[in-house]
């Protein structure tokens, strides 16, 4: 096994460090791969200098702000190409914590062998810390949806704590997931879901961002439910077609 932790930056000066020492205390031995925006803030410039320090540390420079699927595609790519069995997807914010990785590790390890880990604040054993009742109220609400629209069995489809199996990448057409928006989880699940792919949960603690600024908004959540609907329909609507030719 041999993991690659992916993290995408934009004007993540103020958690990346933290986010990065978290992983090296917690797996001494993982490689990371920081892929940076052109964060005018410096990110990119400090994710250079962790990187000539750890050999175990790259960074994936790109030319522009892309969003947030264009640049774990790109990360994709990356580690693709160098070889890794399992990529990580991992908030630079500090969100998503490295001692909840090494359970979804060993997870991904056993003789099962998922396609996927998500890592699920709404299995029992996961939650989320410093979130209001209303964002709480949301997310569920916003999983359960997805569910139904989409016929998908997972209790938390928009995670964007996951790993994945490099060959299993290989099963989809990454040029065609949606990557506007945080609709693209939601997106890799079904399309992996599609092609049989085994897919488990591992209950995770997510927690608020603790430094720099939430790029999550009211829209796009509301953006990523419309898709959703969209999708949804479309799905069943080719299902009642098969049951009519059949």
């Amino acid at each position: 096994m041999r993991p690659v932790v992916i993290i995408p930056t934009y004007n993540e000066i103020d958690a990346l460090p933290s986010t990065l020492d978290r992983v090296r205390k917690d797996l001494p031995e993982i490689d990371m791969l920081v892929v940076d925006d052109n964060s005018p803030d410096g990110t990119g410039d400090y994710a250079d200098q962790r990187a000539e320090a750890d050999d175990r540390i790259s960074v994936l420079h790109r030319p522009g702000k892309g969003g947030l699927a264009a640049a774990y595609i790109a990360g994709f790519g990356w580690a693709l190409e160098h070889g890794f069995t399992h990529l990580v997807q991992m908030d630079a914010d500090g969100s998503h914590r490295a001692h909840d990785l090494v359970t979804m590790l060993e997870r991904a390890a056993q003789s099962d062998e998922p396609d996927l880990v998500i890592g699920s604040r709404w299995v029992p054993g996961g939650g989320v810390v410093n979130w209001p009742m209303s964002r709480q109220l949301l997310s569920r609400l916003g999983n359960l949806y997805n569910r139904v629209a989409l016929g998908l069995p997972y209790t938390d489809i928009t995670a964007g704590f996951r790993v994945y199996r490099a060959d299993t990448l290989a099963r989809i057409d990454l040029s065609e997931v949606a990557i506007v928006g945080y609709y693209w989880q939601t997106d890799m699940t079904e399309r992996l879901h599609r092609v049989g792919a085994h897919i488990v949960e591992s209950p995770i603690t997510f927690h608020e961002r603790e430094a720099g600024q939430s790029k999550l908004s009211s829209s796009i959540f509301f953006e990523s439910l419309a898709e959703s609907t969209r999708r949804g329909f479309r799905h069943r609507t080719g299902q009642v077609k098969r049951m009519l030719t059949n």
